[in-house]
């Protein structure tokens, strides 16, 4: 990510030279007894640790307006405390004014940039935390992340669907969750590779949270299979939900790495509701069964209309 910004390190390079080679030029090198150590190790570790953030913050951020701005408050932070750093081993005289200018003017306006750069990026973290609560809902726990989608898995799933059914016990709420299974995945992994199918499954996984709402959860449940939990929603939305995302998934092209062909998806689900049939003492595995033997009856019938129609 550093190659990115290359230009903006070496502009920051270039400045720090010409400021040393200034100092150098118009003052003198203190006396040993003239140093003081402590304003050394503290105004040097201002700018080492101004230089490290915005190592850190090129790092990991690709160009933008809130990059430009983070980096370029950080550089002036950067040189406004080089300068002052500089001051405890160089003397300038008393006509000197450049190397106070550098120090008191550069500082405010780089603390004054980088105010404005994490502001933006306080507001562009709340765009991405609105797309995680689709990912998350109410736990963070991220070791159990699914490497392929960033969806969490099994184990979150299970998780989360005990906490809400305890909430539905305790509110008389209704709960859905539908399980999505991408019909003849094995075909494409024969056929293109598991790095296309894994690639699919991201794809796919991104698609499906485009169109769910913000109070879902969506979780890779296994394989080829994805859990989507739907609080508050009785059977005719959560069908509605279901036949709006096998109608995405149905429309979408996905275009294969080596050739960029198109491939189409069918997707089959299950749906299952807590307290279906007015028992409310579901459990979570009593539910993911029942949506499971759904899914599968489901599959059953797109393979016997595949077969009539064959």
């Amino acid at each position: 990510m550093l190659k990115l910004h290359q230009w903006k390190l070496l502009i920051l390079a270039l400045a720090a030279n010409i400021t040393l080679s200034a100092s150098l030029a118009l003052g003198d090198i203190k006396f040993w007894s003239q140093i003081n150590w402590l304003d050394v190790i503290s105004e040097g570790g201002a700018a080492l640790l101004a230089l490290v953030w915005l190592l850190l913050i090129l790092h990991s951020r690709p160009k933008g307006r809130v990059t430009q701005w983070l980096s370029i408050g950080l550089s002036c932070i950067f040189l406004a405390s080089f300068q002052d750093w500089l001051d405890e081993f160089i003397a300038f005289p008393a006509s000197a004014f450049w190397d106070h200018w550098v120090e008191s003017g550069l500082m405010p306006i780089g603390l004054g940039l980088l105010t404005l750069g994490i502001y933006h990026w306080h507001q562009e973290q709340l765009a991405i935390n609105e797309q995680l609560r689709k990912r998350e809902r109410l736990f963070r726990e991220h070791r159990g992340l699914d490497f392929i989608t960033q969806l969490n898995g099994a184990a979150y799933l299970r998780k989360l669907l005990e906490q809400e059914l305890h909430d539905c016990q305790q509110n008389n709420s209704a709960l859905a969750l539908v399980l999505i299974d991408v019909d003849f995945f094995d075909a494409t992994n024969r056929r293109y590779g598991h790095a296309e199918g894994d690639r699919l499954l991201q794809a796919l996984g991104e698609l499906v949270l485009l169109n769910i709402r913000r109070s879902d959860l969506l979780c890779r449940y296994a394989g080829d299979r994805f859990a989507l939990v739907l609080p508050n929603t009785g059977r005719s939305a959560a069908e509605a939900i279901a036949v709006e995302i096998t109608q995405a998934i149905q429309s979408f092209a996905f275009k294969t790495a080596s050739q960029g062909e198109s491939i189409f998806h069918s997707a089959s689900t299950g749906i299952a509701l807590a307290g279906d049939n007015m028992q409310r003492t579901d459990t979570t595995e009593e539910l993911i069964q029942r949506a499971t033997r759904c899914l599968l009856q489901a599959k059953e019938k797109r393979a016997q209309l595949i077969d009539r129609a064959a």
